[in-house]
């Protein structure tokens, strides 16, 4: 299992801190846990719900994200994942395109299990579809993780890192887990 703490855009904003792990478990799972400390109590959460359904949308509020790109390739995914428990995955063909509000949605990834716990988030997703159908191997996938956190002093981006001065969870230089 590797591990990122993951930086704040705001690097001068530190009373926030999360961790994501990253761990593969063959042939086709991939779990993801989010580790939040938030001593002063600052994140607003959305209220949870009973079922697991595909909202779009979900990072107006605050979201977890998981962004899966393939080596030497331009297509790939995004998957937002709320403390609610509810979920989506989106499809890119390229750097933000198409540029249609909500994205197009993907029915490659499924959700094995989402769960909000005490310290965060805990995912288990299923990439069997996605990774046949592109005939992928693991070696082939590199990871990135975000953070949108709505916190009472406003909307904090946490990713593994920021290689330009504004977020975007969108720049492939940023996901930095490979297999």
């Amino acid at each position: 299992m590797a591990s990122y703490e993951l930086s704040d855009s705001d690097r001068r904003f530190q009373s926030i801190s999360v961790v994501g792990a990253i761990e593969q478990q063959a042939p086709y799972t991939l779990n993801v846990g989010y580790w939040v400390r938030d001593p002063n109590q600052l994140i607003e959460y959305p209220a949870p719900i009973s079922s697991h359904p595909r909202q779009d949308f979900l990072w107006e509020q605050t979201c977890f994200e998981i962004f899966i790109g393939v080596q030497n390739e331009d297509f790939y995914r995004e998957i937002n994942l709320s403390p609610s428990e509810a979920w989506q995955v989106y499809q890119f063909e390229e750097y933000r395109y198409p540029e249609s509000m909500p994205p197009l949605t993907a029915d490659d990834i499924e959700l094995n299990q989402l769960k909000r716990m005490h310290y965060g988030l805990n995912v288990s997703l299923d990439l069997t579809e996605f990774m046949l159908k592109h005939k992928l191997k693991w070696s082939d996938l590199f990871i990135g993780l975000t953070a949108v956190l709505k916190t009472s002093q406003g909307e904090r981006f946490y990713a593994m890192q920021h290689s330009g001065q504004q977020a975007d969870f969108h720049n492939k230089r940023d996901w930095l887990h490979t297999f």
